[in-house]
């Protein structure tokens, strides 16, 4: 990663971040290859999504119909934002009793997941290297990823999701010959020409399908998008206090290295609460979209 003697570039210290922990051990070359997985965002991913249920779970079973607590009553007060949500954009009653806590499950997963963009950026991935190098391995080979949602795999698996729940609510709510039908009769409509009839379905029914490939895939790259600008500005900064360090003059670049990572930081917070308020929100308004006829 770096030349003899001499810590890395600017360059290879973001390269080597960016790169994955992989199934096969190196770097995907291509663009699109579903033989590579990305190991590091399937755990960390997955050990979240196993302490948001846990912590919801904990708040459940401790819940008392006296004063709550305090984190009986954030808790609350999180499940009644969701929940009302959740009734403003699905108003099948029956539908709301799987989307909401579904809903609040998937917003508590992801901030989780975004929150691993606060922890300090060469943290785990320094044990990680340390850990390698005792195996006997190359360190410089020890690549970690710790942010699940500035994995393109993970947001678009998570948008996927969506797609498929709003798939099975099309045919649920509508029924499969209610749904086929508006497949071929929306957004244009139909006609009693039999001719003009099979053109304006085929163009629905293309219409109908760049809608959900269009939503699935911008849903996904919205998260993942934001987090990982996010994440290369915290690199950045990392690469400042770096600079301070090995500079006779860095005084003034270490206080710029501190007043900027303070304030990315404060800001950041809200960035990750609100990219996994939004991704909840979309999924909602999708899913209620699955529910209204054209």
């Amino acid at each position: 990663m770096a030349t003899e003697g001499v810590g890395p570039t600017p360059g290879e210290y973001i390269k080597h971040h960016l790169t994955h922990l992989t199934n096969h051990g190196d770097k995907q070359s291509s663009i699109v290859d579903f033989s590579y997985i990305n190991v590091d965002s399937v755990v960390i991913a997955s050990l979240l999504g196993l302490l948001s249920v846990f912590v919801l779970w904990l708040a459940a079973r401790k819940a008392t119909s006296g004063v709550p607590g305090r984190f009986q009553a954030a808790v609350e007060m999180l499940v009644e934002m969701v929940e009302s949500q959740a009734k403003g954009v699905i108003h099948n009653a029956e539908s709301r009793k799987l989307v909401a806590p579904l809903a609040l499950t998937v917003f508590v997963w992801i901030f989780m997941m975004n929150f691993m963009d606060m922890l300090p950026l060469d943290l785990l991935p320094k044990l990680w290297e340390g850990y390698y190098a005792s195996t006997g391995h190359d360190p410089h080979h020890a690549f970690l990823r710790v942010v699940p949602t500035a994995d393109l795999s993970t947001t678009l698996g998570l948008s996927t999701s969506v797609l498929l729940m709003c798939l099975f609510y099309n045919i649920k709510i509508k029924g499969l010959g209610g749904w086929a039908h508006e497949l071929v009769c929306a957004p244009f409509g139909t006609s009693k020409n039999p001719v003009w009839a099979v053109l304006l379905g085929m163009v629905n029914f293309l219409m109908q399908m760049i809608e959900f490939v269009a939503k699935t895939v911008s849903h996904g790259m919205r998260l993942f998008g934001n987090m990982f600008a996010g994440e290369l500005v915290f690199m950045l900064i990392a690469l400042l206090g770096g600079y301070a360090a090995l500079s006779l003059g860095g005084g003034l670049l270490f206080v710029g290295h501190l007043i900027a990572g303070t304030v990315w930081t404060l800001f950041h917070i809200l960035v990750i609460t609100l990219q996994a308020f939004i991704f909840m929100m979309l999924a909602l308004i999708y899913l209620g979209q699955a529910h209204d006829a054209h």
